[in-house]
């Protein structure tokens, strides 16, 4: 932990600072463990930035595969809906809309993922995860509440 001086911002009262937004997790859970009211706490991540860590490349052939995963799995809870609303003919067994309604996402969706990457025109071959992070996690406080607060982190149990 790295308590800074209290500054006040929009927010409230920054009590502390932390590298990482487990570390700052950690101190409300020691706040919520001292009865502290946490319902007066914030984390507030500073210094935003996007990354995107790139996982592999997509083929023709991997998007066909997702798009068919896609499809399969809309096409499948169609049918289920039309089995247990009963939609269509009762004589028409259940099972089979989930499979028919299977079958026919798996082949659409397979055609729209393989048409899509298609259309990139290979500008996005790529796959990825987005998140965002931040520089450093702020704990902030409401101000009547901030000194109870800064005093129960900056309490060292070993010394009572």
């Amino acid at each position: 932990m790295n308590p800074e001086a209290a500054t006040r911002n929009e927010e409230g009262l920054a009590i502390a600072s932390f590298r990482t937004y487990a570390e700052a997790e950690a101190a409300v859970d020691r706040l919520s463990d001292s009865g502290f009211p946490v319902d007066r706490v914030a984390i507030v991540g500073r210094g935003l930035r996007l990354v995107e860590r790139v996982t592999g490349r997509l083929g023709y052939g991997e998007a066909t595969l997702r798009g068919a995963a896609a499809g399969a799995f809309a096409g499948a809870l169609i049918g289920w809906l039309f089995a247990v609303f009963d939609w269509l003919d009762p004589l028409v067994p259940s099972g089979w809309l989930i499979v028919d309604g299977f079958l026919v996402g798996s082949l659409a969706g397979a055609s729209i993922g393989l048409l899509m990457h298609a259309l990139t025109g290979g500008r996005r071959d790529f796959t990825s995860i987005p998140s965002v992070e931040a520089d450093r996690y702020d704990l902030v406080v409401d101000e009547p509440f901030a000194d109870e607060a800064a005093a129960l982190l900056n309490h060292d149990p070993a010394t009572a």
